[in-house]
This record gives C-alpha cells, sequence and structure tokens, in this order.
C-alpha cells in the first residue's frame, strides 16, 4: 500500500474563481496511448443511462482548478466525473471546471500511472502543488483512484476526515464509487484494439455495464437465439403436420380395406 507522509499544511485561502480568459493552461502531452483510451473506455457505458450524464462533467485531461492564497491553481485528471454542473452558457468551448462556482466537488478522478509516476502521490504544497495535496486538501474530491495499466493494480482512496484512507475492495474485487452509486473495478481483455488491463463499472446486482460493441454482440446473439427458438418451433409444426398427415393415409388406407372386406366404416 502506498503511505503518504500527512506533513503539517500551514492556513491556506481556498477561493474559486473562475478561470481567467488569458490563462494559459499547461500543454502536457498525453503520456501514452493506452490513457486516452481508458478514458474514453470508463465514459462510453455511461452515455446509455440519461440519470448518470444529465447535468453531468464526464472529463479526461480537463482543467480542474481553485486558487491557494489567490494563486489559480489546475490540475488535469486522467478522468474526472462531476454531476451536477451548471449549464455551460459561452459560444467557447469550455476549457476549464471550477467547483463551488460552476457546480459541485468533483465525485471521483482517476490518474492512470505509466511506467514511472510524478505528483499522483505528492503532497507538496509551498512551490508547486502536488495531485494528492491538491484532491485531498484542496478539492476534497470524495474517491480517487489510482490505477496501474501495466500490471492491472488499482488503489481507491476515500477521503474520511479530511484525509485520504486506501479502501478495501468487495468480495469480487470491486469498489463502490458514491455519487456514481457504481463499482469499480480492474476486467483484463481486449476493447478497441488494446489488449490488457482496464477499469470497468458494475451496477450495484453484479452486472457489468456494457460496451456499445459487447452490446451489439449481445443483440446479436439475442437475435440468433430467437431465430433458433422460431426455427425450432417451425421444425416442431412440421413435425406436426407430418405427423397428421401420416394419420391421415393411415386411416385412409383402414377404410379402403374394409371396403375391401366388404364392410362399410359408417355402418360399424
Amino acid at each position: 500500500m502506498q503511505t503518504i507522509a500527512q506533513t503539517p499544511v500551514p492556513q491556506m485561502s481556498i477561493t474559486w474563481p473562475l478561470l481567467p480568459d488569458d490563462f494559459i493552461l499547461p500543454d502536457d502531452p498525453v503520456e501514452n496511448t493506452d490513457q486516452p483510451l481508458l478514458a474514453a473506455a470508463l465514459r462510453q457505458p455511461l452515455m446509455a443511462f440519461p440519470e448518470l450524464c444529465e447535468d453531468a462533467l464526464i472529463v479526461s485531461n480537463f482543467a480542474l482548478c481553485a486558487a491557494i492564497d489567490d494563486r489559480t491553481i489546475c490540475k488535469a485528471p486522467d478522468w474526472m466525473y462531476v454531476r451536477p454542473v451548471q449549464p455551460w452558457q459561452s459560444t467557447q468551448p469550455r476549457r476549464s471546471y471550477t467547483p463551488h462556482t460552476e457546480g459541485t466537488v468533483p465525485q471521483v478522478v482517476m490518474e492512470f500511472l505509466s511506467a514511472t509516476y510524478g505528483e499522483e502521490y505528492s503532497v507538496e504544497f509551498s512551490e508547486s502543488v502536488g495531485k494528492w495535496f491538491f484532491y485531498e486538501r484542496v478539492i476534497q474530491v470524495p474517491r480517487y483512484v489510482i490505477f496501474r495499466p501495466n500490471t492491472g493494480r488499482v488503489e481507491v482512496y476515500a477521503l474520511e476526515s479530511e484525509r485520504y484512507r486506501i479502501q478495501t475492495p468487495d468480495e469480487f474485487g470491486h469498489y463502490w464509487i458514491p455519487g456514481l452509486d457504481l463499482f469499480l473495478g480492474v476486467w483484463e481483455g481486449t476493447h478497441d484494439g488494446r489488449t490488457g488491463y482496464w477499469l470497468r463499472w458494475w451496477d450495484g446486482q453484479g452486472n457489468i455495464l456494457l460496451w456499445s460493441e459487447e452490446q451489439v454482440e449481445q443483440e446479436r446473439q439475442r437475435a440468433e437465439q430467437e431465430r433458433q427458438r422460431a426455427e425450432q418451433e417451425r421444425q416442431r409444426a412440421q413435425s406436426a403436420e407430418e405427423l397428421l398427415e401420416q394419420e391421415r393415409v393411415r386411416s385412409q388406407s383402414l377404410l379402403a380395406r374394409l371396403r375391401e372386406m366388404g364392410i362399410e366404416p359408417e355402418q360399424l
């Protein structure tokens, strides 16, 4: 388990101003090609549930902002879910999110680690501000997820008494994420041309939320099962007709034999 030293923090003034239009956001490149795929794979299945998407901000590598002692600080989680968020009124693309001013605090933020990591565990706050410190002490995000795609290791931290505590998964290896009311867990397989470990969602009944191609495959299998059932019904009906025809032929043959014997069936 990752241990984070809890250093004393001086009194800070935290405010929630909108990001100035002239603020230059850092143009950090995405570390590797896995990160956009992992983020999209988390977002895609949620789109089938309007109750999770209405008034929500579901973004990756997107500026999360606050001001510490009048110094604007922005961090870009690899994945973030916020709901509810005030409607975006500007004609310009949204490029940042400030809690309390534009909506609530994010329910969850996630970081996807490559072979090396930087400030995901950093509690630095005097010069540069580490992500751990920012999410825990400044924004106070209820759930912080750190995922290592290369190994499939996931750490879920919950904000308890204003400090992050690592969570223990349930018997299925899943973690409950309040606000989405879904379980988060690790799945291994192939999706979107990538084979490896993925973060995925499960509902409260333990059903995995399907990706679109899985939904298509599920519908294909359901249609194939319906086709097979219809074919079996057709074959059963055909067999029943054949049996009736056999009975009719047998009856006619019997009647003919009786008449050959001089016996009229109607007299029997």
